[in-house]
């Protein structure tokens, strides 16, 4: 076909592409040169007539392009239209939608691509629809200065379309708030983004409570209040896994965040009792608990004046999850309450629970105090002393001692002093009594303490502690004693001198030296000299006894040169 060509033989090129075209319909190449032929002899009738039968067989979409371009070329702009028409039906693309509607809006026609993309939009559907097309559609508005219209058919964007198919639309409906739109709408967009990328990393993992959390706080600045209760009740059906109390935490605050939210900003307390409720419900309470939903149950029924519902709640909590949390609540309820009496059993509950924990007997004891009940005060302290077992002794042996001190009870507090240094020689504690003595003025008991003190640690070979006492003895002969007394405690003072003692490897050989500072008091300073004067000895006679050995049966010879 070519070769006639180049010989001008048209009629023979003619019928040779004519054959080709209807033996292979499929092949590209003989159609373009076809109407190529056509159209370099000027024969435009002929050349669209060949592109007509070509379009029955319904070509790729470069083959219709070609012959749209073919009808610009020659101005044949309804021609074009009507080519268009079949074309978007042929291959329904998105982007050859968005063709059509740029060549009406390049030839002026604007009602006609409007009417383009209306139809575009209807053809689509909403299970269809694709961003691109409502992109190009707004911004064909937008360029046509009608900013509402655009702004309309981005709001129907976000509305119908899911959020994961649609990343170009927040940026496009954000450039365009930017340009032509006000604060609030700005904001619109921002919150809108926002929610998206929410929604997107709790789509990914439901158990995400912190992605839960700001999309939570999102609706409740800008949002309805159905949305806001929609997204609690999808947050809260994602029970988490694991049966650990950590795993749960951050699970229960969202419990926590949705009763707060019905109560204060919807004012509906019938769905707040009932939201307190369900997550009790669902918490494992033989595996663990959380003391704050109970407390905060019973605070709420507090509020609504409804104090019997909310002792029942505490009542409830204690009998089937009991832990301090709990006791101590419900205490400073019925504190509160001015309700003595059932603060006494529920601290005898609260002791029954666990009688090891001190800061419970304390508290118990200063309740009583408070009341003006010193009976009773006193016999909780002792009975707190003679149990077993305690997490913190010191504490309520310092409590009732400093209790019977505000009494003025002074020889019950000898009394216990001398009863905890039964069970105790720590040298706090015979400061401690000593310095009690003193407060009362009663020096000669003081002195006679320490000295008894000084004792105890000087027989036992604790230096460090009789440091502290001897220290704490001068101190208050400085301020209570004379002449004679300072000069028998500065007797007694240690010097303190640095050492050295040899380090064993793990191995059992030498590791070297290390340094040390230790303590010698004057009252043994000569025996630690015949000490050391021992083991110098012992050191040398070692030394000899090795050189014998080493000499083997040369030892009598040198015994008598020696002599």
């Amino acid at each position: 076909a070519e070769m006639e060509m180049r010989h001008k033989q048209v009629n023979h090129a003619r019928n040779l592409w004519d054959r080709a075209v209807t033996l292979m319909p499929r092949v590209g190449q003989f159609w373009y040169k076809y109407t190529y032929m056509e159209e370099m002899l000027e024969n435009v009738a002929g050349a669209r007539q060949v592109f007509e039968r070509w379009m029955e067989w319904e070509p790729e979409e470069q083959a219709w392009s070609s012959y749209i371009n073919m009808e610009l070329r020659y101005k044949e702009i309804d021609r074009a239209r009507e080519i268009y028409e079949k074309f978007v039906l042929v291959h329904p693309k998105v982007k050859n939608w968005n063709k059509f509607a740029k060549f009406e809006e390049r030839h002026g026609n604007i009602a006609g691509a409007r009417e383009v993309f209306e139809r575009g939009v209807e053809f689509f559907g909403d299970e269809y629809m694709e961003e691109d097309l409502l992109i190009a559609f707004a911004k064909f508005e937008e360029n046509q200065k009608e900013y509402e219209r655009a702004r309309g058919i981005y709001k129907y964007a976000l509305e119908k379309l899911t959020k994961e198919n649609c990343p170009e639309l927040f940026k496009s409906y954000s450039m365009f708030e930017k340009k032509f739109g006000d604060r609030r709408g700005i904001e619109d967009v921002i919150i809108n983004k926002r929610r998206f990328q929410y929604e997107t990393e709790i789509k990914e993992n439901p158990l995400n409570y912190d992605a839960w959390f700001d999309l939570l706080r999102l609706l409740e600045a800008d949002g309805s209040i159905e949305d806001v209760r929609d997204t609690y009740e999808r947050a809260i059906a994602n029970i988490p896994l694991v049966a650990t109390k950590a795993g749960w935490r951050r699970y229960i605050y969202l419990w926590v965040n949705y009763a707060i939210f019905e109560e204060l900003e919807t004012e509906d307390f019938d769905k707040t009792r009932e939201v307190y409720r369900t997550c009790l419900n669902i918490i494992p309470h033989k595996k663990f608990t959380f003391g704050k939903i109970w407390l905060m149950f019973a605070k709420f029924e507090i509020r609504q004046k409804d104090l019997s519902a909310a002792r029942k709640i505490l009542g409830t909590a204690i009998g089937k999850c009991p832990k301090p949390k709990l006791f101590k609540g419900y205490i400073d309820l019925e504190l509160q309450m001015r309700e003595f009496d059932r603060c006494r059993k529920i601290y005898e509950k609260f002791l029954e629970f666990d009688m090891s924990n001190c800061n419970t007997w304390i508290k118990f004891a200063e309740l009583e105090s408070l009341l003006g009940d010193t009976d009773r005060a006193r016999a909780v302290f002792n009975l707190a002393i003679r149990q077993p077992l305690l997490d913190m002794p010191e504490v309520l042996w310092k409590a009732f001692i400093d209790f019977e001190v505000e009494e003025e009870e002074h020889d019950r507090v000898r009394a216990l002093y001398s009863s905890l240094l039964q069970r105790t020689k720590h040298v706090k504690v015979w400061v401690s009594f000593a310095k009690f003595e003193a407060s009362i003025e009663e020096g000669a008991r003081a002195r006679a303490i320490f000295r008894e003190a000084d004792k105890h640690l000087q027989q036992n070979q604790l230096k460090e502690e009789r440091v502290l006492c001897l220290e704490a003895w001068k101190d208050f002969e400085m301020e209570h004693g004379n002449a004679q007394s300072q000069e028998e405690i500065n007797k007694k003072m240690p010097r303190r001198v640095k050492k050295r003692k040899r380090i064993d490897t793990e191995e059992g050989g030498e590791g070297g030296w290390e340094e040390y500072w230790d303590y010698v008091f004057p009252d043994t300073e000569g025996d630690s000299s015949k000490i050391k004067f021992l083991q110098l000895a012992k050191m040398w006679k070692k030394q000899n006894d090795q050189t014998g050995d080493g000499d083997d049966g040369d030892g009598d010879d040198s015994s008598s040169d020696d002599d």
